[in-house]
């Protein structure tokens, strides 16, 4: 079939539905005389007349009728998908696919999924929990998280949290063998966790703030991990204090099993954004997970240090 047959079909049953070209012509848009040409052109490609029509009424041939049988089931059946089409587009559903760091499934998925998927159950939400850079459109992903910093040139990007607390920790079983640091330079003679961003990359060194005085500190320990969750682990497991995210603590420090230690050195690191491809037709179920996790871009009382995580 041609492109071209597809239109002379909808026009033919357009003047079948109302017995009128000028009728249909108002429905579709166009002149009574290029649907009379659109016809003309129909019935030469067929060999068969399909309308009689003068100059006062318009009627269907047997032929017209035949064809109007077999074409009116075909027609609405295309009507009623393309009508589906635009009500899913408007409608999250179908599989969205996150690329994300552990870090910030706690900090941005973990708090909101549970309501998401609530309010859109169509939807289903598939995760790829890694650390190492991915290319998202590559790899089949409606969107990434990660800091500003890490986001392709060429992605939009999406603010989902504000500046973020560090939290520096230890178990309580630790902190009974030694005091607790006081100032970061007390760190010397404490076991640390240590953490490192990638296998070809530096050990963290700690930054520290306090009233406008900064800090930077090489932590010293028995164990190097490269994972924010990872590191709770330890310091919960009293292998030392750990350098984490405010966030990913506040369970364990609301229960008592980690504590706070140089809380009023802990700096604000910058946050969260979500990134994908800039496109017209975003799909519903990304928009409104955007919709539900974005915050708007505010002032801080300090500038944030790049987050380490």
């Amino acid at each position: 079939m041609q492109r071209s047959d597809l239109t002379d079909l909808n026009n033919f049953l357009a003047i079948a539905n109302h017995l009128s070209f000028r009728a249909a012509a108002v429905q579709l848009g166009v002149t009574s005389s290029a649907l009379s040409h659109s016809i003309r052109q129909l019935e030469e490609r067929l060999g068969v007349r399909l309308l009689h029509r003068t100059t006062r009424s318009v009627s269907l041939s047997h032929a017209g009728l035949r064809l109007l049988e077999r074409l009116k089931p075909g027609m609405e059946q295309i009507s009623d998908a393309l009508e589906e089409l635009r009500e899913e587009r408007g409608r999250p559903s179908g599989r969205l696919r996150i690329y994300t760091h552990p870090w910030t499934v706690g900090t941005v998925i973990a708090p909101v999924w549970e309501r998401f998927l609530s309010l859109y159950p169509e939807v289903h939400l598939e995760l790829c929990v890694e650390s190492a850079p991915v290319d998202i459109v590559a790899g089949g992903f409606d969107a990434g998280l990660s800091v500003r910093e890490r986001v392709p040139a060429e992605m939009i990007a999406v603010r989902v949290t504000g500046p973020m607390q560090i939290a520096v920790v230890a178990s309580p079983v630790y902190l009974s063998k030694r005091p607790a640091p006081s100032t970061p330079d007390d760190l010397a003679s404490h076991q640390c966790v240590l953490f490192r961003v990638a296998p070809d990359r530096d050990v963290l060194r700690w930054r520290f703030e306090q009233n406008g005085t900064k800090k930077l500190v090489s932590a010293h320990g028995s164990i190097t991990v490269n994972d924010a969750e990872t590191a709770l682990r330890a310091a919960l497991d009293g292998l030392g204090i750990a350098l984490t995210l405010d966030a990913l603590a506040e369970p364990f420090l609301r229960n008592g099993e980690l504590v706070r230690v140089l809380t009023s050195w802990s700096p604000i690191v910058e946050g969260v954004y979500l990134y994908y491809q800039g496109r017209r037709q975003l799909p519903a179920a990304l928009r409104a997970f955007i919709e539900m996790v974005r915050v708007p871009r505010s002032a801080s009382g300090r500038r944030p240090f790049k987050n380490p995580f």
